[in-house]
């Protein structure tokens, strides 16, 4: 599992699009194209883990035409279901004029010379511009600083965005640039007149065609361009189209494997219990019944868990179920909900009108809402919530002999690499990180407790150790999306229009995802935060703080449209004025409703517009209040991410975006009491199941090829918003509290 490939183009590699591309080099027969800011690359080490058994040399390589004319694209990013891979291979592929049925995909291991320089620099300095002599420079600076961060990472939505935009299209273009030129030289025309397609290399005048793989080793030998000539997507071939998926069918067969399925010879099965309460830790155990339980190997008190080693899973599981284990006390011991939000209402009160950090402010609100013809104000409550992969977190360790391998699915294989260094007690070049497909990721896999975990139980048994959560313990020792309260003051004026808004908030994760609106016209806005100390563990949920913000931010928008006398579209149309992109979406998810077509009693119809990760997103639900249940119907969506690479892809994600996000405002509630997650299995944090999936119709909008959104979160945050705005429209009834579950419709 340190190296996956497949029969066709499923990951992506790292590049910057416009950073120094570096030597193309010979391997074996194959020419490969790798990034080469600074001296000093680890060929001897990359050569084992990338080399296919044709006595390849590699060179941080993340392209490689071989003797059979066939394109591999090296990916340092994890498969999780989002199908990025093939996206990825699409953008290397078109920009290369690859024959798309000859593109293979190579997994990147665990390993600095693969961390997301991309995704440092989109995040650091997209729009930064130098001269193509000081590339190298500025390049190497940031890729200075991706490894230090060990920035190998899959999340954010940055794939495509960033991986993808900045650097394989980057790479697939330099290698089609070099094999033109090579072929240019032995042909003896100019490079201006030889075509590409298909793989294949022609100068028509004289007739003559080759395959690229003619050329690769003098291809070598060419000077690289640091700024290849990009298509533009009038002459795109293979991006924009709806390419197969190709980790389906192995996913379908039975072939994939995920990090559940590791299988080393020798291994024993561990299972743990971590303390309750998030800082405890084990005062004293009574294991004498487990001992005596058949297959149990090893007990162990790690004194920040419980460890029981057997034969198998279900033997370590019921033995560990057995033990009577007590815990010292902590800071959080007790921690309820209710205090939980009576402390952020006590924060929210000493902030008042002025208070909290400033996060964006603009325009005179204090004036603007006093002289507001009519003044709303309202308040919003989200819950903690649990990742819930389908996967469990799961881990297999080996330590021995001074060296540690790790099989696992981890959203940042680097970061994994050195939890279980750390735990090992090993320098990071002596742990193998051998990464796997991901049941499910959503932030959860970015942690590196439960690769601790299970390096620490391996050391301390000396065999090979495969650690599985069960779903209790899954769910008990998440790193929760936190909880929020948001208040808002709104002012319109006698015509209805929006003049003064302001918004204080707690709890956000990520400072980057303040909940801004430009794309509103608001003549004056002011948006707060206030920091809530809390005992818990924290950690990224499918599309971040976008997921509380979009359900705050689009309801307290359809209530002040309710308040002015405005239908929610039209109120939106004219916020919308000076934001076109935005406008287009929201324009396209209202007609493919029928967003005026008359609904049957007990009928709503809802409506809400987020942007984040660079996508911009609008849905409208259709919810049957007839039960004594919200039952959402239809879900249409308006998307535009810039360009959508694979419209397929792309939908799915959509679709599974609103399944997640659908879950979470029905059901999602992770709650304390004494410190403690009250909430053990699906029986109390229940999943959307197949039946209470609403038809989805999806449009996508190339808005801005330039600039590409993301696909896997951006779908989720306007779901909730519109269900309950819908809700509204069908009973009256204002939703500010998510879950629906928490509310009596009957």
């Amino acid at each position: 599992m340190s190296k996956t490939e497949t029969g066709s183009p499923e990951k992506k590699g790292k590049w910057t699009r416009r950073a120094f591309i570096g030597a193309g080099v010979v391997a074996g027969s194959a020419l490969v194209v790798g990034v080469a800011v600074r001296q000093g690359n680890p060929v001897d080490r990359l050569n084992p883990l990338l080399a296919n058994g044709k006595d390849e040399r590699l060179l941080n390589a993340w392209v490689k035409v071989d003797a059979d004319n066939i394109v591999t694209a090296v990916i340092p990013h994890a498969e999780m279901g989002q199908g990025v891979y093939t996206a990825l291979a699409q953008m290397l592929a078109d920009e290369m004029d690859a024959d798309w049925n000859k593109v293979r995909i190579l997994e990147a291991p665990a390993d600095m010379q693969y961390v997301s320089d991309s995704i440092a620099r989109d995040f650091l300095a997209p729009d930064l511009e130098v001269p193509a002599l000081f590339e190298p420079t500025v390049a190497g600076g940031i890729l200075e600083l991706a490894q230090a961060m060990g920035l190998q990472f899959t999340g954010g939505s940055y794939s495509v965005r960033a991986t993808g935009q900045r650097a394989m299209r980057t790479a697939g273009a330099a290698t089609r640039e070099m094999l033109v030129a090579a072929a240019a030289s032995e042909w003896q025309v100019p490079a201006g007149e030889i075509t590409t397609a298909d793989s294949m290399i022609t100068h028509a005048r004289s007739g003559r065609s080759a395959p690229f793989s003619q050329f690769a080793l003098a291809a070598a030998e060419q000077s690289l361009p640091a700024r290849p000539t990009l298509k533009t997507p009038d002459k795109y071939t293979i991006m924009g189209q709806p390419k197969a998926r190709h980790d389906i069918p192995e996913k379908v067969d039975g072939r994939a494997i995920f990090g559940i399925d590791a299988n080393v010879p020798g291994m024993k099965y561990a299972a743990v219990k971590a303390p309750p309460v998030i800082g405890a830790t084990v005062e004293s155990m009574d294991a004498s019944t487990a001992k005596t339980m058949p297959g149990v190997l090893q007990i162990l008190n790690m004194g920040d868990f419980v460890a029981v080693v057997a034969d198998g899973y279900w033997q370590a599981q019921q033995a560990l179920n057995s033990i009577d284990t007590k815990y010292g006390k902590t800071d959080g011991d007790g921690l309820d909900q209710e205090a939980i939000f009576a402390r952020y209402a006590s924060h929210l009160d000493d902030a008042g009108e002025d208070g909290g950090d400033s996060e964006t402010e603009e325009g005179d609100v204090a004036k603007g809402f006093a002289d507001a013809a009519l003044k709303i104000e309202a308040e919003y409550k989200v819950p903690f919530l649990a990742h819930a992969a389908m996967e469990p977190m799961n881990c297999t360790a080996w330590v021995r002999d001074g060296k540690c391998d790790v099989w696992s699915g981890h959203q940042a294989p680097v970061k994994a690499r050195q939890a279980a260094a750390d735990a090992a007690g090993l320098p990071f070049e002596d742990v193998t990180y051998h990464n796997a497909y991901l049941g499910g990721g959503f932030g959860r896999r970015a942690q590196g407790d439960y690769i601790a975990m299970a390096t620490r139980i391996a050391k301390a048994t000396g065999y090979p150790v495969k650690m599985i959560w069960s779903r209790e313990e899954d769910t008990a020792q998440d790193f929760y999306r936190p909880s929020a309260t948001s208040r808002f003051r709104g002012g319109l004026d006698k015509d209805g229009r929006l003049v003064s808004w302001d918004n204080i908030h707690t709890h956000l994760f990520d400072p980057k995802d303040a909940p801004t609106v430009p794309y509103y016209k608001i003549a004056s806005h002011k948006i707060r935060k206030v920091d809530v100390p809390m005992q818990l563990r924290f950690g990224p949920w499918r599309s971040v703080d976008h997921s509380q913000h979009g359900f705050f931010i689009e309801s307290f928008v359809d209530e002040l449209a309710h308040a002015a006398g405005k239908d929610g579209y039209a109120f939106r149309r004219e916020l919308l004025a000076d934001s076109p992109r935005h406008l287009k979406v929201l324009d396209t998810a209202a007609k493919m409703s029928g967003w005026d077509r008359p609904l049957p009693d007990k009928h709503g119809r809802g409506i809400a517009l987020v942007p984040s990760f660079g996508s911009i997103v609008a849905q409208v639900a259709e919810v049957d209040m007839s039960g004594s249940k919200p039952k959402v119907t239809k879900v249409h969506v308006a998307a535009d991410p810039g360009f959508v690479i694979n419209p397929d892809g792309f939908t799915a994600q959509m679709e599974s975006a609103i399944a997640y996000g659908l879950t979470a405002a029905l059901y999602g509630d992770i709650t304390l009491a004494s410190g403690k997650v009250q909430q053990s299995n699906f029986h109390d944090y229940p999943m959307l199941r197949m039946g209470e999936m609403p038809a989805i119709e999806v449009a996508l909008i190339n808005g801005d090829h330039q600039h590409l959104g993301g696909g896997g979160e951006p779908g989720l945050p306007p779901i909730a918003p519109a269900v309950t705005n819908a809700i509204f429209a069908a009973t009256g009834k204002r939703i500010r509290e998510l879950p629906l579950a928490k509310h009596d419709f009957a």
